[in-house]
């Protein structure tokens, strides 16, 4: 197995050369003289409905084995795709053509290590709900997540719930017995709900700041709980559009940059001209000229327009470099249990970006993707 080098610098500074085959990183030697060229693992969303057209909640597509390899063009190297609130029957479908893509694909097995169900036992409140259709949202049931995971073939590795739900904290403990990371979002819950689901295994908050009315109570409300309780990690749109520079910063700052994560929340219509659109999922969708995704005619967010590299991008204007570099790589693929990926060291997975720099940003342009040992894009 023919072993490539590649040099750089780290998201620290530091210069490296780094050595590596499909077996992963072999090798990460000290390189003063490296050239200037930032090196960091490939990115890890755990939360993305789709990019450039293709779409994982659209039932009728069999779109993941092409999406895998579109986001390579991202930088995203690991991806959790996120299947939003729908009836039983099209969730089953959904998640049986995700399973088979995994079991068919190798790529698609390398670069998917689970999916995301996010909803339907959310919160069916106006705004709260987000651009989740309410004819589906429901209380958690135990039987039926069991039937989804069998017809998943056991991928299905975060799920989205609100607390305040009638039975969601024991569902809470069903999931986290049977493996499965149990995120909290899309939710009003109380403060003593926020700590009970923590309590009952809870670990995520999916995108904190939103998934809530646009007004709410500056003191009883969700955020401040989930900002405190140490079990939980804070996921966080960083796409411009869902959270302003300053919330997004103050968020980070609350929670402690190393338990949060960077994710897109990316829609299928992320990466697509301005405009307006017909979808399968979200219905009528206006991409707007600045890139964000809107229901058509009201002020409700529909996911995002960014990629987690547009996000880290925008991120790295409001935190250090390494710090939100870490954020998209590192910190989620260790919420993930995954500590083969996320990282610049020998046994790690060669999943590895390398970028030119450019006076407009700390990130520069990314011009090489290295997945499992193989350049696939530069």
């Amino acid at each position: 197995m023919t072993s490539e080098v590649l040099e750089g610098r780290t998201a620290t500074g530091r210069g490296v050369r780094v050595r590596y085959s499909p077996a992963g990183i072999e090798e990460v030697t000290d390189h003063p003289s490296a050239p200037d060229l930032l090196l960091i693992p490939g990115l890890v969303d755990i939360q993305l409905n789709g990019y450039g057209g293709l779409d994982v909640n659209d039932p009728a597509a069999s779109e993941l084995p092409e999406l895998v390899r579109r986001l390579w063009t991202q930088g995203v190297t690991t991806v959790c795709p996120t299947i939003i609130s729908a009836d039983d029957a099209t969730t089953t479908t959904l998640v049986k053509t995700a399973a088979a893509a995994r079991a068919d694909d190798p790529v698609v097995r390398y670069g998917v290590p689970g999916l995301h169900l996010e909803g339907p036992y959310i919160s069916s409140v106006e705004g709260a709900r987000g651009a989740h259709d309410p004819a589906v949202i429901r209380d958690p049931d135990a039987a039926e997540f069991d039937r989804w995971q069998a017809a998943a073939d056991g991928a299905i590795a975060i799920m989205t719930i609100a607390p305040e739900r009638t039975g969601a904290i024991e569902f809470t403990r069903h999931l986290a017995a049977n493996g499965v990371l149990p995120s909290v979002g899309h939710s009003l819950a109380s403060s003593a709900e926020v700590h009970a689901f923590a309590a009952a295994g809870g670990r995520l908050s999916t995108h904190l700041g939103n998934g809530l009315p646009a007004q709410i109570d500056r003191h009883q409300n969700p955020i401040w709980a989930q900002l405190t309780d140490d079990a939980l990690t804070a996921g966080l749109i960083a796409d411009g559009h869902h959270l302003p520079a300053d919330t997004f910063t103050a968020l980070v700052r609350a929670k402690g940059a190393g338990r949060c994560v960077l994710t897109s929340d990316a829609a299928a219509l992320a990466g697509c001209a301005p405009g307006d659109y017909r979808t399968a999922v979200g219905g009528a969708v206006t991409v707007t000229p600045d890139g964000g995704l809107r229901l058509t005619g009201t002020p409700y967010l529909a996911g995002s327009g960014a990629s987690l590299l547009d996000c880290l991008r925008w991120a790295t204007n409001h935190l250090p470099l390494e710090v939100a570099v870490t954020m998209a790589t590192t910190n989620p693929a260790n919420l993930l249990g995954l500590h083969d990926r996320g990282r610049l060291e020998p046994g790690a997975r060669a999943d590895l970006l390398q970028f030119t720099p450019t006076p407009a940003s700390p990130l520069g342009t990314l011009t090489r993707v290295i997945v499992n040992g193989s350049i696939v894009s530069q």
